[in-house]
């Protein structure tokens, strides 16, 4: 690896850095003792769920459950509850090794998890259990999942090769969501919250309790709203779960969830450097006046109910069976407007002057906003059988269905005052009026949306997948040495129904059928009580997704639409003490026949690169990419006295690509733009994710009930998403951020507690890039913002900002 000194050196001096694990106060023991201290201190930190996982235990795959350590962090539900506030839930996830979230700015929601270098498309994500990666690209939308922060009792983030079983290639890590099953304690909360920029939420949850020792009922619902941090980036939506839980039986275990988040968010967009100068570093493109009201035509809006079915069967005493059957139905997308431009004096849209026109004129409404739909449900079935065949060794063997169908054309929502949109693209109704408009209602998305072919325009196709995977674990542990090998084996089939570009009777393409597989394997010896070495590899063969199998949003299959390959090779060492504790894990992954994804934003000034096309996204994918991931991580933990403990995290990362790619370039109406080209991308760095990162923190009870805690960190190597042969990288300045928190927590009665908690993000207001979309290189004739040429476009990160929270538990 080519770690620099002064970096190793850097780790060592923040090795009590932070990270949001807090330990609580452990007792102090006597020499006796030691032993027992070890292993609860062991139990705090990793945060054991034996309490929440109440179902599904058997497919929810936490480190918990593998003897063979691996590199993960638990976050515990109080974490979540104290460092969210009005973000999203990954904003709890900001102090982890190798773990970069960006996106912010976008608007509520918008946020993206970066793990290892790996985007979100290649990181697994699992609610109890339940695979969330979208099955036509790998995609995951936090707008989406607005109440996990509500819902969940804990989240373990594996960092690479990860713990699950199922047949997914977790390159980046996975993210397991763990939620209650139906609390056995009668009970309730509230929890009202408000925050900068007229944010509010509350959210009221009860429990019945388990009735007659079989049956029982908890419920939760929340709403929120706010303006957002930037210029026009409104929110509102609500969240809902309810869990009916039935023991019918001492073996038995039966739970149903039902949860979802409908949302509204308006969207910020990537703005030149130059823009934000010039109207505010909040500034927003995206909106202007319409009829008296501020309108963005850029506006995200879904609705995903969620549905689990999960049963526990205690067999024996040696073995158990866990399955889980789920659905989940979305419905929704994402508007933007057509025939608008930029006043030059405000920078906002002239909607007004587009409407006022189209009034006047009537007719066709050249000037619109409407929205990209993307419909779908997904099925899908999971079980695991456990055997333990005595006390050394264990069988895990389970199988993973799933089915998804996803519609995708364009709707209209607002013509501006025009009359009707005539689409000419169809081939199956060469020429037709469009007057109806749809809401963008998450609510009224579940049934309002264009289902008849006369009030699509643009586009008009369905996705189909079908997955099915075998997966098997052996593992042998004994005083000092465990080790497990896991593997899986799987079959997709991919077919596209395109309405739009092909004649009636030609619309479905040919079943493109996929064969995949991933091996892993481990040990681990225990040296003494105190110290624990490891490592683990592994190899997959990971099918391509639905949205590179066919290229060009056609039907033609894509000949470069290989199996991915990823190698991944990890060590670690793990110390724990009466009141310390680290973790040391070293990394080496590489991903082959890849395909990555990057956009920028063509502004009214144009682009000579692609002439003729203004205000719109152009979207660039390379194929056949090569990625060189390696890097090391550490997290500690020491609690000098009872009352105040030190956590940290640290992690230096060299993340590179290898060879050439195939580059092509989309605009949004998913046209190719020029020709597709070879370049050399030898060297180059991934980008979008801070390559070096260090912190460091405290919690500190000042006394019973009141706490006081900070955390600081640092990211540096940060380059921009995009990459190509001529301009290579954008390197961004590196940042420091601090954020700072207190809460108090008092017993009113014997069942009712109060907590009071107040955070502050950004304590020192720090003015940052936290990412940028474009690579123009400053030059000697270039105007600068902290050494970057400012016709880049980028997000600044947010500046200071607060939240506020009371929570009665009743």
């Amino acid at each position: 690896m080519r770690l620099n000194s002064m970096k190793l050196l850097l780790v060592g001096a923040f090795a009590l850095t932070a990270s949001h694990t807090f330990a609580q106060v452990v007792e102090p023991v006597d020499s006796t003792k030691v032993q027992n201290e070890v292993v609860l201190f062991e139990e705090e930190e990793n945060v054991s769920l034996a309490e929440t996982l109440i179902v599904g235990k058997g497919v929810i795959d936490l480190q918990d459950d593998r003897k063979t350590p691996i590199a993960a962090t638990t976050i515990r539900k109080d974490v979540l509850e104290n460092k969210v506030g009005a973000a999203d839930i990954t904003q709890a996830f900001v102090n982890t090794p190798s773990v970069y979230v960006a996106g912010q700015s976008g608007g509520f929601g918008e946020s993206r998890v970066v793990t290892r270098g790996f985007d979100q498309s290649n990181t697994a994500f699992l609610f109890n259990g339940q695979p969330i990666n979208g099955m036509d690209n790998g995609s995951l939308y936090w707008s989406n999942w607005s109440g996990l922060s509500d819902i969940a009792s804990a989240v373990q983030i594996q960092r690479g090769l990860g713990s699950s079983k199922l047949a997914i290639s977790s390159v980046g890590g996975t993210y397991n969501f763990v939620t209650k099953a139906t609390d056995k304690k009668q009970g309730g909360f509230l929890t009202t919250g408000v925050a900068n920029d007229h944010y509010y939420k509350t959210t009221l949850g009860y429990n019945t309790g388990l009735i007659n020792n079989k049956f029982g009922v908890s419920v939760m619902m929340s709403h929120w709203q706010g303006n957002g941090y930037n210029d026009a980036t409104k929110g509102q939506g609500q969240n809902y779960f309810i869990s009916l839980g039935y023991k019918p039986s001492q073996d038995h275990t039966i739970n149903f969830i039902l949860t979802g988040a409908p949302q509204w968010h308006d969207q910020n967009s990537a703005n030149t450097i130059a823009d934000l100068l010039q109207y505010g570093r909040k500034y927003n493109r995206n909106w202007g006046m319409l009829n008296g009201k501020e309108v963005n035509e850029r506006r995200n809006y879904y609705h995903k109910p969620v549905a689990n079915l999960n049963w526990d069967w205690d067999i024996s005493n040696k073995t158990s069976l866990s399955t889980v059957l789920y659905a989940s139905w979305g419905r929704g997308g994402g508007s933007a407007s057509v025939g608008t431009g930029k006043d030059a004096l405000t920078g906002q849209r002239n909607l007004q002057t587009i409407f006022d026109r189209q009034i006047a004129e009537g007719g066709e409404a050249k000037g619109r906003i409407q929205s990209s739909v993307n419909n779908h449900q997904w099925f899908g079935l999971v079980s695991n059988l456990n055997h333990k065949f005595n006390d050394n060794f264990s069988f895990n063997a389970g199988f993973d269905l799933r089915t998804y169908e996803g519609q995708h054309n364009r709707q209209l929502n607002n013509l501006l005052g025009g009359d009707y949109f005539t689409e000419t693209v169809n081939k199956q109704n060469p020429s037709y009026q469009v007057d109806r408009t749809f809401s963008t209602n998450p609510w009224k998305a579940l049934n309002g949306f264009a289902e008849n072919a006369e009030d699509k325009i643009g586009w008009d196709y369905k996705q189909r997948v079908n997955y099915g995977g075998l997966f098997a674990q052996f593992e042998y542990t004994a005083d000092k040495v465990t080790a497990f090998v896991q593997g899986s084996v799987s079959q997709q089939t991919n077919q596209r129904l395109d309405y739009f570009n092909y004649e009636a009777g030609q619309e479905k393409s040919e079943k493109v059928d996929n064969f995949g597989y991933n091996i892993k394997g481990g040990a681990s010896y225990r040296i003494s009580e105190n110290h624990q070495v490891f490592a683990n590899a592994g190899f997959y063969s990971r099918q391509p997704y639905q949205n590179n199998i066919f290229m060009n949003y056609k039907n033609d299959v894509n000949p470069f639409a290989k199996n991915e390959e990823i190698l991944g090779l990890e060590a670690g060492y793990k110390f724990k003490a009466r009141n310390f504790w680290a973790n040391l894990n070293a990394y080496y992954t590489t991903w082959e026949n890849r395909i990555t994804s990057s956009s920028q934003f063509i502004d009214e000034n144009g682009n000579p690169n692609f002439p003729g096309l203004t205000n719109q996204y152009i979207y660039t994918v390379n194929r056949g990419v090569k990625q060189e991931h390696k890097g090391v991580e550490l997290e500690v933990s020491y609690k000098p006295m009872r009352n105040l403990t030190l956590t940290g995290f640290g992690s230096i990362g060299n993340w590179e690509y290898k060879g050439n790619s195939l580059v092509t370039n989309y605009d949004e109406a998913q046209n190719v733009v020029g020709t597709p080209r070879s370049e050399n991308f030898d060297g180059l760095k991934v980008g979008d994710s801070a390559q070096t990162q260090l912190g460091a923190g405290f919690i500190y009870e000042v006394l019973r009930g009141l706490s006081f805690d900070a955390d600081y960190r640092y990211n540096g190597d940060l380059y921009g998403s995009r990459v190509n042969q001529a301009n290579g990288n954008l390197k961004l300045p590196s940042y420091n951020i601090m954020d700072a928190g207190v809460t108090w927590n008092t017993k009113l009665t014997d069942t009712n507690k109060l907590t009071l908690r107040f955070n502050v993000n950004n304590v020192l207001n720090h003015i940052y890039i936290q990412e940028a979309s474009t690579n123009i290189q400053a030059t000697e004739n270039s105007t600068t913002y902290k050494g970057i040429d400012v016709n880049n476009q980028i997000y600044f990160g947010y500046g200071r900002t607060w939240n506020a929270t009371v929570r009665l538990t009743f």
